[in-house]
């Protein structure tokens, strides 16, 4: 059986078709992504523009092509933080419906961390206690703690969701080069510490025995640039570890760049140079108020924690 997961967020729409393959694995038969930048603009007028709608249903027109050629039996699809923020998402979910064929669903902060913590969980390292996962959206950022108790699987200590992600805050960051990356991620690690500090009154983390587990396009694109990839390649980036005072140099080397030198990083380019800083501003957050010395990243989350489910859902 051929499931589809269709991941709609603030920045990106993302499509994964696979079928269940042995040892519990996914077998990925196709995909699609393409940056629609939905939430451009929502912080400030709560709603979606109407060119942002354009553009994220000829993306939905795409996918539905590629499950309609791939012979897919299940679909899900959901949308996240821009729909959960804007009046109008109503409007998109009935043009989804109506001319892409797609029925999208606006899922919680929480289902939303679920899914990515279901996608991801197989790459805390077995010999750690658990890690930290955390997923830098377009519109908003999770945050889940998962700990393995003796040989056990890893579970969900705590989860938690901050409504800001690289399209909202280079919005409220308002295209000023580097010369303001300071306070802004002085500002994202006073916007996490809370976080931080409703962890901790469940139980106190322990960065020494455990690892950070960072998803998303500013923690992939990072990482391929610490790997000294001219182009991003998932398989290399997939799994990979990282020392995390290697990823902030990576950082220091971006902010120093303007724009024009950000997209002339292979692994940035012309579509990420403007958020890349904001996504830098989030993760050095993170990494100062959990800070776990290696970094594991992951070029999967929510589209996998959804496929996982559809497919466990048919008992293949």
């Amino acid at each position: 059986m051929r499931v589809a997961a269709l991941d709609l967020g603030t920045n990106n729409c993302r499509l994964l078709i696979a079928t269940s393959a042995r040892g519990g694995k996914l077998r990925i038969v196709d995909s699609f992504s393409r940056i629609v930048r939905l939430g451009e603009g929502v912080a400030h007028t709560g709603e979606l523009s109407a060119p942002a709608i354009e553009r994220t249903v000829a993306a939905l027109k795409i996918c539905s092509e590629h499950i309609r050629a791939k012979g897919v039996q299940r679909v899900r699809a959901i949308a996240t933080e821009a729909c959960r923020r804007a009046s109008n998402a109503s409007v998109l979910i009935q043009r989804a419906r109506a001319e892409a064929g797609i029925d999208l669903v606006i899922v919680s902060a929480e289902e939303e961390a679920r899914l990515a913590a279901i996608g991801c969980a197989p790459l805390i390292d077995g010999r750690a206690s658990g890690g930290l996962i955390f997923d830098i959206g377009g519109g908003s950022t999770e945050v889940i703690w998962m700990r393995r108790n003796g040989q056990d699987d890893p579970k969900v200590v705590a989860s938690v969701s901050e409504s800001v992600g690289v399209v909202t805050l280079a919005d409220m960051w308002n295209g000023r080069d580097g010369d303001g990356y300071e306070a802004m991620r002085h500002e994202m690690v006073e916007r996490f510490r809370p976080l931080r500090a409703r962890m901790d009154r469940i139980e106190l983390f322990n960065p020494h025995s455990h690892h950070l587990l960072g998803t998303s396009g500013t923690v992939t694109t990072l990482a391929g640039i610490a790997l000294g990839l001219q182009r991003y390649s998932r398989a290399q980036v997939d799994a990979s570890w990282h020392r995390c005072a290697d990823i902030v140099a990576v950082i220091e080397r971006l902010v120093k760049l303007d724009l024009n030198g950000r997209a002339a990083v292979g692994c940035v380019g012309p579509d990420r140079a403007d958020l890349i800083l904001p996504g830098c501003a989030i993760f050095e957050a993170i990494a100062r108020l959990w800070p776990c010395t290696q970094l594991r990243v992951a070029d999967r989350g929510l589209r996998e924690g959804i496929l996982r489910e559809l497919i466990a859902e048919t008992g293949a």
